[in-house]
């Protein structure tokens, strides 16, 4: 049976402009120092808009930059009272939008202060920190501190661990490590719509005590509450190294993967490198070789021990050759690897490169890793047919991977959105997701009716409803609006 969601109307009523001019009004009063509330132009414009999506944008009406949880329980409050859209910012590495003013306007809560790493518990490898600080930031620190623990979850440079957690991300590590929806966030911290702070759950690693609140926030994309503090999970800090082969297909690359993965060997990534993409690192020029262009895996090895490390080698060079591998290559040394890998996470300026001043565009979607041949096969033809000059990477290990298509004017950008509708309906049909770690944000929230089935949605809106009855917290994100039940069919 259908939940009963017809109750509450999708569009919330929002403040007048001379409510929001009296909000900021208010803002300003409670406070009083430099520096914490700000309404210019181009403020307004940073925190609205983004040179790595095409998502419609709009400016904020105010920014606020808090300095605690204190801070973003005054905010809400004055938000509640003129009922005005809160958005929650900090890294701003968001693909799908999920920063975006409100076309009504709205207070943009800016976190970015908030980047304390507040508690190590090197005993309990778990730490405490702020929502504003960042995942590279915090391993540099444990670095620093002489700690051999690192957070493994790896999304793009500069996410913070507010942002992580709400839209449930991951990275490379996901192979070994898993995702922002494992057990790698404890516990969070959050003020909800009504002002009210609560405690996901305490730090132990274990409990059974009610739902998980804290999976409630995973994924929820600032909807039902502003996380301002996380418990994280710390994973020892083991040798590791890496090593390239080259395929005769991307099938073949593929299939090598996967059954690498079944061995039971020490991997910690696996990272598909199509041959165009190949031939951008080329390209590029920051590469410390010149790389066959043939489709090709790139592989992290992880161990307790150098030895352990040429083991999981000698296997994955045994199963890769089975499936036409060659010119299998292992790093000599620590230098060594980090250029290797270098040339993996350099990927997507290396791949702007082909074409002089383009742009890219990048598809995210993830399907049961038996499942990962079919689609990138038939991606892969679909894409030979649109006129665009595309590559194929991606986190082959876990089934997710990331077509970049690039173009130069409107009428190519629309081309590339028609196929990476394309493909996320090839994904969706090969029991897969619109998203493996981007989010969904605007861009994606228009698949999730198709994906995830009209109740699952609806329950989801129940929980929005409940938690935010006014609608105010970031709208007009993650929830499908009525106009977008019907399934979309593929050109």
């Amino acid at each position: 049976m259908r939940l009963s969601t017809q109750r509450v109307p999708d569009n919330p009523k929002f403040g007048s402009p001379s409510d929001f001019k009296r909000a900021i009004a208010d803002l300003k009063k409670t406070f009083v120092q430099d520096g914490v509330i700000s309404t210019d132009v181009h403020d307004l414009e940073a925190h609205g808009f983004s040179t790595m999506d095409y998502h419609p944008a709009t400016p904020h009406t105010v920014v606020v930059y808090p300095k605690s949880t204190e801070d973003v329980v005054k905010v809400v409050k004055i938000a509640t009272k003129y009922r005005m859209p809160v958005i929650p910012y900090s890294g701003a590495t968001s693909l799908e939008g999920h920063f975006r003013g409100h076309p009504v306007g709205g207070i943009c809560v800016d976190l970015n202060y908030m980047n304390k790493i507040l508690e190590i518990h090197e005993d309990d490898s778990d730490l405490v920190c702020q929502a504003g600080a960042g995942w590279m930031d915090i391993n540099e620190t444990l670095k620093q501190k002489g700690i051999p623990l690192f957070f493994p979850i790896d999304p793009g440079p500069g996410a913070s661990l507010g942002g992580m957690l709400s839209t449930g991300c991951s990275g490379t590590n996901a192979v070994r490590y898993g995702t922002a929806k494992g057990e790698w966030f404890i516990n969070a911290t959050v003020v909800l719509p009504s002002g009210e702070v609560i405690k996901t759950k305490r730090r132990s690693r274990k409990s059974a005590a009610g739902f998980d609140t804290t999976k409630l926030f995973i994924g929820a994309e600032g909807t039902l509450g502003i996380v301002t503090e996380v418990t994280i999970r710390l994973a020892p800090v083991l040798p590791t190294t890496v090593a390239v082969v080259h395929f005769p297909d991307v099938g073949s690359a593929t299939a090598a993967s996967i059954e690498a993965i079944k061995q039971g060997a020490g991997i910690q990534c696996v990272e598909l490198l199509d041959a165009i993409a190949m031939k951008a690192t080329n390209n590029y020029g920051m590469s410390t070789r010149k790389w066959p262009e043939k489709d090709s895996l790139i592989f992290k090895f992880q161990g307790s021990s150098e030895s352990s490390l040429k083991e999981t080698a000698k296997i994955v060079q045994r199963v890769v050759a089975k499936h036409g591998g060659t010119g299998f290559v292992l790093a000599k040394n620590a230098k060594e690897a980090d250029d290797l890998w270098a040339d993996r996470k350099n990927l997507y300026h290396s791949g702007l490169s082909l074409v002089e001043g383009a742009r890219g565009l990048t598809t995210d979607v993830c399907v049961p890793v038996s499942r990962l041949p079919d689609l990138i096969h038939e991606t892969k033809k679909d894409l030979e047919k649109v006129g665009l000059v595309t590559s194929i990477v991606g986190h082959v290990g876990d089934g997710n991977f990331h077509a970049l298509l690039l173009f130069k004017t409107d009428e190519e950008l629309a081309i590339a959105q028609q196929a990476a509708a394309r493909i996320v309906h090839r994904a969706i049909a090969l029991d897969g997701t619109c998203t493996g770690e981007h989010g969904v944000g605007i861009g994606k929230r228009k698949y999730l009716i198709e994906e995830l089935g009209a109740g699952t949605v609806d329950l989801m809106k129940t929980v929005k409803r409940a938690i935010d009855p006014l609608g105010i917290f970031n709208p007009g994100k993650l929830y499908p609006d009525p106009i977008h039940a019907n399934k979309f069919q593929p050109q």
